[in-house]
């Protein structure tokens, strides 16, 4: 990767962890008001899903018209469609996850980056879930 792609990477990373603060995504207390949809719920991140929806539809529609990103890299899109029961599964710990700590990955690296011990343990247990998954799916192939 060319010192130009590095850089947007860089710059890209920031923007979007500096919006997950600014918009209360990183705090994991709003966003356990969001999901308690029976208590005090709090709308407000429903806001900024909606945002993030507006940006990203047109965003994806032009990638799919290019073979190539704006700094020449060849682009790639995901090109899965069908819904089975590994994306149904792992849709579902999602979930689960995120209810149950009000975090996901990218406001726990926000989290781990600002000192957090919530983010710290979220983040290995993260990747305790990721080398276990490695674990089973080799398991699996022999």
């Amino acid at each position: 990767m060319n010192r130009l792609r590095k850089l947007a990477a860089l710059a890209a990373g920031l923007l979007f962890g500096l919006g997950l603060i600014v918009s209360g995504m990183a705090d994991p207390a709003k966003v356990l008001g969001f999901l308690d949809l029976a208590g005090h719920w709090d709308p407000s991140l429903a806001l900024v899903m909606a945002g993030a929806i507006a940006i990203g539809m047109p965003a994806f529609t032009l990638a799919r018209r290019r073979s190539r990103s704006l700094l020449g890299a060849p682009m790639q899109l995901p090109t899965a469609r069908g819904i089975d029961r590994r994306l149904v599964l792992g849709s579902v710990l999602f979930g689960v996850g995120w209810g149950l700590a009000g975090i996901c990955p990218g406001p726990a690296l926000v989290l781990l980056g600002m000192g957090s011990l919530k983010g710290l343990a979220f983040v290995m247990a993260m990747l305790a879930g990721m080398l276990l998954f490695a674990w089973i799916e080799r398991f699996q192939a022999k």
